[in-house]
């Protein structure tokens, strides 16, 4: 196998690739890339047998062939030469003990511009569990609904204590999809694959892997088998209180009274009152801060308290320069939105304050 091709463009493919690829591996082989020389280009290959990425560039092929080599390593040589140096031997493992992850039947094809696939992925993943017992919250639940005659695709993630759901126009061919779940680590990978997509990607799924193809980069998952909770149920429908404040002030308040709380329970306390609002931290071992901000409020004062990282992830995804909060009492769940109707709803648990 004899390959010439420009650094530059070999170092971008490595560097989509290599990421899926653990440090520490117990297979040998999956600590490899394979490259497969034929024709009038180079395809790389490197999988942790739940991702699978693949990227092929053109590169003038001297002699085709295939083989696999040390990922990592390979990536920090092409990385650190120069061009035209060549003066690397590396171990290689053969071809054919590379596993395949893409061997399979994708019942569903459909078409999303990379616009709003990275805004279904951006506004829900802070939402994904990290609780490994809870398997099936560790990914984002991307599904079809219909909603007064319409088809929209919806991302949900939740982790018990706060609930994204993000839904746009179902694209398509996106109808009659099997709901799925998208792996946390897969979905690390599209918010970076994404951003060099072009235009629209091409998603292919079943109901246990899904293929997302980023122009010449194509990623491949296993999905979560598990059943993901239905979310609808603790959506509030009958939260009569509203609360409409200036985005970024709030934000700025919860940020700087929650300096002093504690890294545990890092509650922050909301006094909402007619045009007030009041935050009060209270740390029996740092002190007490409080801050006023002036909000849109008529209804009955409310103290609802909330974990102030919590509070603070959701309103920075809000696109607009307002918050519309609606509550209940101090015990039930929040909503969290930009305007009612709007496409991203937040759902927030309170705390004990």
């Amino acid at each position: 196998m004899k390959v010439t091709l420009e650094r530059a463009a070999l170092l971008k493919a490595l560097g989509h690739v290599h990421r899926v690829v653990e440090r520490r591996n117990t297979i040998p082989i999956l600590s490899n890339v394979l490259l497969q020389a034929k024709g009038q280009s180079l395809t790389l290959k490197a999988t942790d047998l739940d991702i699978e990425i693949t990227e092929t560039l053109a590169a003038d092929i001297g002699q085709a062939g295939g083989t696999t080599l040390p990922a990592h390593t390979l990536y920090d040589i092409v990385r650190k030469i120069p061009d035209g140096a060549q003066v690397f031997q590396l171990q290689a493992l053969p071809e054919a003990d590379f596993p395949d992850l893409s061997a399979a039947e994708l019942t569903h094809k459909f078409a999303l511009a990379a616009t709003d696939l990275k805004r279904l992925i951006d506004k829900t993943q802070f939402a994904i569990s990290t609780e490994e017992t809870r398997y099936y919250l560790n990914g984002i639940f991307m599904h079809t609904v219909e909603v007064e005659g319409r088809t929209l695709l919806r991302a949900v993630a939740t982790d018990g204590h706060r609930l994204a759901r993000v839904e746009i126009p179902a694209p398509q061919g996106a109808a009659g999809m099997p709901g799925v779940i998208i792996p946390r680590k897969a979905v690390a990978e599209i918010q970076k694959l994404v951003e060099d997509a072009g235009e629209e990607v091409s998603i292919e799924l079943s109901t246990t892997k899904a293929r997302f193809q980023f122009g010449a980069v194509v990623m491949t998952t296993k999905l979560i088998d598990g059943t993901f909770p239905d979310y609808q149920r603790v959506i509030p429908t009958g939260n009569d209180k509203r609360l409409v404040l200036d985005k970024a002030p709030f934000a700025a308040a919860v940020d700087r009274v929650s300096t002093i709380s504690s890294e545990r329970g890092r509650a922050v306390k909301l006094s909402i009152a007619e045009g007030r609002l009041t935050l009060t931290v209270n740390n029996p071992d740092s002190g007490s801060a409080t801050e006023e901000v002036e909000v849109d409020y008529d209804a009955a004062p409310i103290d609802i308290g909330f974990n102030a990282r919590y509070l603070l992830d959701i309103t920075q995804q809000l696109d607009s320069d307002t918050a519309l909060i609606r509550l209940a009492d101090p015990g039930s769940p929040t909503l969290l939105q930009d305007r009612d109707g709007a496409a991203a709803l937040y759902v927030l648990m309170p705390m004990r304050v």
